[in-house]
């Protein structure tokens, strides 16, 4: 278990690393060697997708998985890394405030000093949580992570474009009550447009997070336009399972094996998971 001084130490850095204009690229990790392999990349930190680490836990994406088993695969992630990591927690694993706050302090305690929380909402008759009610999970969250003494960095994700729940102006108005309930960053998967993502990082007070993938703005461009945090999100893992499903299906199909070249040598890849940490 990682100590209360080194946790604010990670978290201080973390925050450090989002600037506007020189953001911080996350190639989101789901395990322990997609974690190892990230942080070998270059990578200033580690996030966790939700997605991918749901799947690898054999269970579906969108709230559908324990919090227990959630936060011990950030544990195995925070503890084979160097570099601070940050744990995409869906929308708290919760149905209140206060579990939410209980997440928060389980991820603390596993070794995460950054949080993602969604305002999805799965299931209902409405895409998105009521903002009042997003902010009092927000709150909580931040309240939890202050009373540990860790300035933990709570990034609100809204969907709103992702849902196709709304655009530039009801994001600003979500991103600004979030913010107000102790958000540190804007997190907005599905804005890709470049005049879209200016009119986010120039309304929103506070560092901007988008999320990319094949067609997507380059990094350096999404620099330009002014936003800090740049996330892969699922696509890494998206495109990891691909390739499985290539070399499952080409073997049991016409007996050949080319959907295996390009792997990670052996000896390569087992130094890096047998190391140290």
């Amino acid at each position: 278990m990682t100590n209360q001084s080194t946790l604010r130490d990670r978290a201080l850095a973390f925050r450090a690393l989002h600037v506007p204009g020189r953001p911080l690229v996350l190639p989101n990790a789901w395990d322990t060697a997609s974690a190892r392999i990230v942080e070998d990349a270059g990578a200033a930190a580690v996030a966790t997708t939700s997605a991918g680490l749901a799947w690898a836990l054999g269970a579906a994406d969108g709230d559908r998985l324990e919090r227990d088993r959630a936060v011990a695969a950030v544990a195995a992630v925070a503890s084979a890394v160097r570099v601070p990591v940050s744990a995409d927690i869906e929308s708290g694993y919760a149905q209140d405030p206060e579990g939410v706050a209980g997440t928060v302090r389980a991820v603390l305690a596993a070794g995460a000093v950054g949080v993602n929380i969604e305002d999805a909402l799965y299931g209902g008759a409405e895409p998105l949580r009521p903002v009042a009610e997003q902010a009092e999970r927000i709150a909580a969250a931040r309240a939890a992570a202050d009373a540990e003494g860790v300035p933990l960095f709570v990034n609100a994700r809204i969907d709103t474009f992702l849902r196709g729940a709304g655009g530039v102006d009801l994001t600003l108005e979500r991103a600004a009550a979030f913010l107000a309930a102790g958000a540190d960053g804007i997190f907005v998967p599905g804005a890709v447009d470049p005049e879209t993502v200016k009119l986010l990082a120039e309304g929103v007070d506070g560092p901007l997070n988008v999320m990319v993938g094949p067609g997507a703005l380059p990094v350096a461009e999404l620099a330009g336009l002014g936003v800090a945090r740049v996330s892969a999100g699922a696509g890494i893992a998206q495109a990891a399972h691909a390739v499985v499903r290539r070399a499952a299906r080409e073997l049991l199909g016409t007996g050949t094996y080319d959907a295996l070249a390009g792997g990670i040598d052996y000896g390569e890849l087992n130094a890096l998971l047998g190391g140290a940490r």
